[in-house]
């Protein structure tokens, strides 16, 4: 399938689902998930409606591929020590906020994660990824407030957002940091 405006290839997956979606692919392929029995007319409106915006990630995925090639992945020993510094350093700015915000939380864990900066369980065990490290110190910490907050909001709810600002007012600018640059680090680790 072509759309005009989406310079990619175009692949559609039909399943027993109630939405669509579109996926951008590290190669840069374009991904629609849609249900069964949508007309493909449908789909092709859909698309045409966001094509600006799925050119936009593809171009952003395409330029990360050009980055990734000019830099090489992160050995073994690196992420090791990445994982070293990341428990030397993580559990102290937990204390910090968790103190500032009044938060009980459980076991501190950092691991090598493909897909997330950071979790937390309903039991208040946080996780981190190792790669939070490489990040600018802010951007570390508002990691750390944005799951600190889950202890108190189990959702990404209005509340839960009035209490992230609260605590950290510049989180969209760290957040943008992660959303801009984060995927990067990642398939660095990752090797994809």
């Amino acid at each position: 399938m072509q759309i005009k405006g989406i310079s990619s290839e175009i692949e559609v997956i039909r399943s027993k689902r109630k939405t669509m979606s579109a996926e951008i692919r590290p190669d840069g392929k374009v991904v629609v998930r849609a249900p069964m029995r949508l007309a493909n007319s449908e789909i092709e409106r859909f698309l045409t409606e966001k094509a600006k915006v799925i050119e936009k990630h593809v171009r952003a995925r395409l330029a990360e591929n050009e980055q990734l090639a000019e830099t090489r992945p992160f050995t073994e020993a690196e992420i090791r020590r990445m994982a070293d510094m990341a428990a030397a350093i993580i559990p102290g700015r937990v204390e910090y906020f968790a103190g500032l915000m009044g938060v009980k939380y459980n076991r501190i864990t950092i691991r090598n994660q493909k897909t997330r900066w950071g979790s937390c369980t309903t039991g208040g065990n946080l996780n981190f990824n190792c790669l939070l490290v490489m990040t600018p110190p802010e951007v570390l910490d508002s990691v750390v407030v944005h799951e600190l907050c889950h202890i108190l909001h189990h959702d990404h709810s209005k509340a839960f957002y009035a209490d992230v600002y609260r605590v950290f007012p510049d989180y969209d600018r760290c957040d943008k940091w992660l959303k801009e640059n984060g995927r990067l680090l990642i398939r660095r680790m990752t090797g994809e």
